[in-house]
C-alpha cells in the first residue's frame, strides 16, 4: 500500500515537472526562431553553436523550476487548482522578465519585447490546461482522505469549516471527543473506515499516546501544534555522552544572522525607495486631493524587545477614524476607509512609507508584523506567549502574512511567527520576500477581521 502511494506521488511530481519542461520548450522555440536571429543580425560576432543554445535553455529551465518550486506551482493536490495556476502565472512572468533582460544584455540593447509577451501568453494558456489535467489525474488516483477528527472541549466549527473547503482532498467522516477515552479512539481509528486521524487541541498526554499509537500502525496523523511544539522545531540536536538532547537557545538570531539580515534590509529598501518613488508621489497627490487631509499616518507600534517606534503609512482611513481614542483593527467593509484608501490597501501601496522605517532600523523586511501597544496588552491577557514574537525585529512582511491571512486568528498568527523565528535562515528571508510579491495580488491577504474577532479582543 505504501509503495503504491509513493509510486502515485512520484507520477504526480513527474507530471508537474513535465509541465515545466514543456514551458521551457515554448521558450526554446521563441529563443531559436526569433531572439537568436535578432541578436545574430545586430550583435556582430555573436555566434552560438549547439552547446550555446543548450546552455541558454538550461538556464531558463533552472530558473523556472526554482520559481515554480518557490511559489508553489508544483504542489498539485496540496494547493487548490486556482492557487497552483496563479503560482505558475507568477513564476512564468518572473522568469520571462529575467530572461528578457538576459537576452537584452547579450545584444547590449533592449530587444523587442513582443515575442516574450507572446511566449508568456502561450505558456500561461498551456499551464492552465496542464493544471486542470494534473488536478483531475491527482483526484482520480488519490480520493479524499477519510478522516476521524479527535477534539477537546473548545469549539471546532472554524476548523471543520476549513476542512470542508477542500472536499476534494479531505472528508471529515466523524468527530469524537477525547473525553470518550483513549481506547475508544484507538478502536475507532483502526476500524478501517478512515485513512487519517486529526488530533485537534487535546491535552498533551492524550495527544502523545494517540500519536505514538497511530504512528506505529502507519496511520497518517494531522496534528495541531502547541506553542512548545513550535519552539522545539528550531531546537538544535546535540549529544551529551550517548544521550540525544534538544537545545533551545536564549536568543533568536546570531550576530552573523543579524548582520546579514540588516545588510539585506538596507540594500533592498534603498532599491525599492528609488523604484517606487513615482508610485509614492502619485499616491500622496491622490490622498491629498481626496479629502485635503494629511498624506502620511504615523502610529505607535512595537518592535524587538517591545521597543516602541512610530510606523509610517499612507493614510487610508478618515482623519477622525479613531476620534474616540480606542484602538481597533480594520474590519470587513469598514466605513472608515476612504475610496483612495480601499485601493491602496488592496494593492498594499499604503505600506510603502515603511521602507523608511526599515532604513532607520526600526523594522526589517521580514519579521512579525508590528502591533500597537494596546492591542499587544489585549493579546497577552489571553496569550502570554505573544511576547515571544518580539524576540526579533518587526517586519514589513512576515511568515504569518505569507501563510496566513489578515483575518487569521491571533493564536495561529503567533504560531506562524514563531515558526519563522525558530527556523530562521537567510534563505528563508529571500524566499518569503519572493512569496510576498505573490500574495500582494491575492485579495484575501488584505481582508479585515470579522466582527467577532474584534469584539473578542475588547
Amino acid at each position: 500500500m505504501k509503495k503504491l502511494e509513493s509510486l502515485k506521488r512520484i507520477i504526480i511530481l513527474q507530471l508537474s515537472v513535465i509541465g515545466v519542461i514543456i514551458d521551457t520548450v515554448f521558450y526554446a522555440y521563441f529563443w531559436i526562431e526569433y531572439y537568436y536571429p535578432i541578436l545574430a543580425r545586430r550583435a556582430r560576432g555573436l555566434n552560438f553553436y549547439f552547446r550555446g543554445h543548450v546552455l541558454v535553455i538550461l538556464i531558463y529551465l533552472v530558473l523556472i523550476l526554482f520559481c515554480m518550486s518557490t511559489f508553489g506551482g508544483l504542489k498539485v493536490g496540496y494547493l487548490k487548482p486556482g492557487d497552483i495556476f496563479f503560482s505558475q502565472i507568477f513564476g512564468i512572468i518572473s522568469v520571462n522578465i529575467i530572461s528578457y533582460f538576459q537576452i537584452s544584455l547579450m545584444g547590449n540593447w533592449l530587444v523587442p519585447i513582443r515575442y516574450m509577451v507572446v511566449c508568456a501568453m502561450v505558456q500561461i494558456v498551456f499551464s492552465g490546461l496542464w493544471v486542470v489535467l494534473c488536478n483531475w489525474f491527482y483526484h482520480r488516483v488519490f480520493p479524499p482522505r477519510q478522516l476521524l477528527f479527535v477534539h477537546g472541549d473548545r469549539s471546532i466549527d472554524d476548523i471543520l469549516f476549513k476542512f470542508s473547503t477542500r472536499p476534494d482532498k479531505y472528508l471529515v467522516r466523524d468527530t469524537i471527543n477525547v473525553s470518550e477515552g483513549i481506547e475508544q479512539i484507538e478502536k475507532a481509528g483502526m476500524s478501517g473506515l478512515y485513512t487519517g486521524v486529526v488530533l485537534w487541541d487535546i491535552p498533551t498526554p492524550a495527544r502523545n499516546k494517540l500519536l505514538k499509537f497511530f504512528y506505529s500502525r502507519n496511520m497518517r496523523v494531522y496534528m495541531m501544534p502547541k506553542i512548545p511544539d513550535v519552539l522545539i522545531q528550531g531546537a538544535d540536536s546535540i549529544h551529551l555522552f550517548d544521550t540525544p538532547i534538544m537545545l533551545t537557545r536564549e536568543y533568536a538570531l546570531t550576530a552573523g544572522q543579524r548582520f546579514a539580515k540588516r545588510t539585506l534590509d538596507i540594500v533592498c529598501a534603498l532599491i525599492l525607495v528609488v523604484v517606487s518613488s513615482p508610485i509614492m508621489l502619485v499616491t500622496a497627490i491622490c490622498i491629498r486631493l481626496n479629502d485635503h487631509g494629511p498624506v502620511l499616518y504615523s502610529q505607535i507600534r512595537c518592535t524587538r524587545d517591545r521597543r516602541e517606534f512610530r510606523i509610517l503609512k499612507f493614510r487610508s482611513m478618515r482623519v477622525d477614524a479613531e476620534k474616540d481614542g480606542v484602538a481597533r483593527l480594520a474590519s470587513k467593509n469598514d466605513d472608515r476607509i476612504t475610496p483612495v484608501g480601499k485601493f491602496i490597501r488592496k494593492v498594499r501601496i499604503d505600506e510603502l512609507p515603511q521602507l523608511f522605517n526599515i532604513l532607520k532600523g526600526d523594522m526589517s523586511f521580514i519579521g512579525p508584523r508590528p502591533e500597537r501597544p494596546e492591542i499587544i496588552e489585549q493579546y497577552m491577557n489571553e496569550m502570554p506567549e505573544f511576547a515571544y514574537r518580539m524576540r526579533v525585529k518587526a517586519g514589513l512582511a512576515g511568515y504569518a502574512q505569507v501563510y496566513g491571512k489578515y483575518n487569521t486568528t491571533p493564536y495561529d498568527k503567533l504560531k506562524l511567527d514563531l515558526i519563522y523565528i525558530e527556523n530562521y535562515s537567510f534563505w528563508m528571508d529571500i524566499k518569503l520576500m519572493l512569496l510576498t510579491l505573490k500574495i500582494l495580488l491575492k485579495p484575501e491577504s488584505t481582508e479585515g477581521v470579522d466582527s467577532d474577532q474584534t469584539t473578542a479582543l475588547k
